[in-house]
């Protein structure tokens, strides 16, 4: 298994779409400080989503959280048949 990669994403449900998506690489203090700053300013807005997940490359998480991107969760191959 690869490094471990942390990436911060924030849906906004309102407009249907993820408005940010930042590679924090190998730096998990970085990432957390982030996170916790993206928290606090969408506190109150109950329609943003502000995520933080570990995984070995983006194109992993764009499988494991397609909801989050473009492409619907159906039509991913990996996950075709569930």
């Amino acid at each position: 298994m690869g490094d471990i990669h942390q990436f911060l994403l924030v849906f906004d449900h309102r407009q249907g779409r993820l408005v940010s998506e930042q590679d924090f690489g190998l730096d998990d203090r970085a990432a957390l400080l982030a996170y916790e700053t993206e928290e606090r300013a969408a506190r109150g807005a109950d329609h943003i989503e502000v995520v933080l997940v570990g995984s070995d490359s983006i194109d992993t998480v764009r499988i494991t959280h397609a909801n989050y991107f473009d492409v619907p969760v159906g039509s991913s191959r990996f996950l075709a048949g569930i």
